[in-house]
């Protein structure tokens, strides 16, 4: 059913994105089409199955779905950036500033973040929860969330002394896991219901999401993951898998799915697709 599901998903934000972006034309317009292109579509699964867990009409959930890739996007193009963590792989493509340059790489990241907001003014949705929804997505993806985040990142490869577990999981609840709670937070948003289960949810399948990705890049391969591995390590940059050992981050992350899962109790069997989806973030391969 997840994977069913997810697919459509994609398929539907990829078509939304594409008419979106159809105006912007010449090199910006084709190096954002190429920084949104493939991916899990994870964030828009989210604001989707959660939108219809609470009856949210499909349109508004997609403008959303749609909005929440193009952020997670920009996101992706500004960290491949050489001043932050300099990477030339993603997705299995080459990098926008690779395949451009740095100049193109920075307004791309910056054209996305726009055309995330621009999505959400589209929602045909009442006018207090627009606004709700596009001011949590401001503070998740700003200095609050991601961007902080980030910045904690940076600071930490540096930091004369490796983070430890609390500082770890701080970083990356910021980092990884703003966005990734905005997204199931989106339905109840849109429907006017209260988002704490989807909160409680987002939390857990966030962190355990990061702690995939460390174990992945101990253990991945770059064929199926698309992009550099073993950056972390090389660098001496303390993650999950250096604290807890690999067998205990395993542990762990599976601990949080059922985290997770706990959190949709309320939802009876509605959730299964939500159930399927954590599942999904500790056994995927990419």
């Amino acid at each position: 059913m997840f994977e069913r599901r997810i697919a459509e998903v994609a398929a539907a934000v990829t078509a939304r994105l594409d008419a979106a972006m159809a105006p912007m034309q010449g090199e910006i317009g084709a190096a954002m089409r190429h920084a949104c292109s493939g991916g899990k579509r994870l964030r828009a699964f989210l604001v989707s199955e959660s939108a219809a867990l609470h009856g949210v009409d499909p349109a508004p959930a997609l403008d959303a779905a749609a909005a929440i890739e193009a952020m997670h996007a920009y996101s992706l193009v500004h960290d491949d950036l050489p001043c932050m963590d300099d990477d030339d792989l993603r997705r299995g493509l080459p990098t926008v500033h690779v395949k451009w340059d740095e100049a193109t790489a920075v307004l791309v990241g910056d054209a996305l973040q726009a055309l995330s907001f621009d999505l959400l003014t589209h929602m045909p949705l009442a006018a207090d929860r627009v606004v709700t929804l596009t001011a949590g997505l401001a503070r998740a993806s700003g200095g609050q969330g991601m961007v902080q985040g980030q910045a904690l990142d940076i600071a930490a490869e540096t930091a004369p002394v490796p983070l430890d577990l609390a500082q770890i999981t701080e970083l990356q609840a910021k980092k990884t896991g703003a966005l990734i709670e905005w997204s199931a937070q989106a339905g109840p948003v849109m429907a006017g219901a209260d988002a704490g289960p989807m909160g409680a949810y987002a939390r857990a399948l966030g962190l355990a999401f990061q702690i995939a990705d460390d174990i992945l890049d101990v253990e991945g391969d770059e064929a199926e993951t698309g992009k550099r591995l073993r950056k972390d390590g090389e660098a001496g940059k303390a993650t999950f898998v250096s604290l807890l050992g690999l067998d205990g981050a395993k542990s762990e992350a599976a601990r949080l799915v059922e985290t997770a899962c706990d959190a949709l109790s309320a939802y009876g069997n509605d959730a299964d697709c939500l159930r399927e989806a954590a599942r999904f973030v500790i056994s995927r391969e990419s």
